[in-house]
């Protein structure tokens, strides 16, 4: 088959599209036939040489895919040769195969093709396993989202709207600000030209966040807490502002507060706090809000597989609202 590799770290130049040997089903395990991949972040840090995938996991690029069946492997029930699915992965979707255990496998959502189905796993995995199952929140709660305009940001203001919640974002652009608007944000913050602590609590009567959805890590971190309202919980998904920070244990006392740092890839793949946990609830959960016009991926551009290094450029551009899908087949 094809596939990205990665010729050595760097920029989107050292992606090449080339030939790899085909996948094999282990014991639990499907090959699909992959229609589109879709970028994460991950990808980018992965490419530039500061994510290396999890022990045994696929070195290509990929945390999410869909597809067709092409093959089970032993043990697998429930799947058969030909069912168009989706896939949470651990590695591998940029590219014409990829092996996938059967439980990280989910049904195309009613009323999508599989090139809009291909970007959902990745975000709908992490949004529902932080902010529900992790974080608990509810209708009546407040939720700051950081990065409001990314792929997991269009997806987080959705899920939360539909759960009732009324919804903040920092974002750093009119132009993003008035896309989440567009998806249900209650609150929108311009990072750029305002202080997001002061933006929420005065728009929320001096209450805060009662969740936070933080993609940045150590630059954000003080305010983060900051901006929590009693017995609020920040959740740290990302590090793109850095990995290491002072924090004042006092005013985290002072709100009664909860910080996660929560990743998804390196999840066991079944038993407690398992992507197979994750990803049963949101089929159970998420998918009929995706059937019945709740929630919908919103996709910035397709672009065929073999020009991934074009898709990394516009992703480090900073000017996507929602993810960037690669065409595969």
């Amino acid at each position: 088959m094809h596939a990205i590799e990665i010729a050595e770290p760097g920029g989107p130049d050292v992606l090449r599209w080339t030939e790899v040997p085909d996948p094999r089903p282990a014991a639990g395990e499907v090959v699909l036939d992959v229609t589109a991949a879709a970028l994460n972040r991950a990808d980018v840090q992965q490419r530039q040489g500061n994510y290396p995938p999890p022990p045994g996991a696929s070195p290509i690029l990929g945390l999410e895919c869909s597809g067709t069946v092409r093959e089970l492997g032993e043990g697998v029930t429930g799947w058969a040769v030909g069912d168009e699915v989706c896939a949470l992965l651990a590695g591998g979707g940029y590219a014409e195969q990829v092996a996938v255990p059967a439980p990280q496998l989910m049904p195309v959502p009613s009323g999508l093709d599989l090139y809009a189905a291909a970007a959902l796993p990745e975000v709908a995995c992490t949004v529902w396993s932080n902010l529900v199952m992790t974080a608990d929140l509810h209708a009546g709660d407040v939720l700051l989202v950081h990065g409001g305009g990314s792929g997991i940001g269009t997806h987080a203001i959705q899920v939360a709207k539909a759960l009732g919640v009324t919804v903040a974002v920092t974002a750093g652009s009119a132009g993003k600000l008035e896309r989440c608007a567009a998806l249900g944000a209650d609150i929108l913050v311009n990072y750029r030209e305002e202080d997001f602590v002061e933006a929420v609590r005065a728009a929320t009567g001096g209450h805060g966040a009662d969740v936070v959805l933080d993609n940045m890590g150590a630059k954000y971190l003080a305010r983060n807490v900051a901006v929590l309202a009693k017995d609020g919980h920040l959740v740290v998904i990302g590090m793109q502002g850095g990995r290491t920070a002072e924090l004042d244990l006092g005013a985290l006392l002072a709100t009664r507060g909860t910080i996660t740092a929560a990743g998804l890839r390196g999840r066991p793949v079944t038993g407690e706090s398992s992507k197979a946990e994750v990803v049963a609830a949101v089929v159970a959960n998420v998918w009929p809000m995706v059937a019945d016009g709740r929630v919908r991926p919103l996709v910035h551009e397709q672009v065929p597989v073999a020009e991934a290094a074009r898709a990394h450029e516009l992703l480090d551009s900073a000017d996507v609202v929602g993810k960037i899908v690669l065409r595969v087949r």
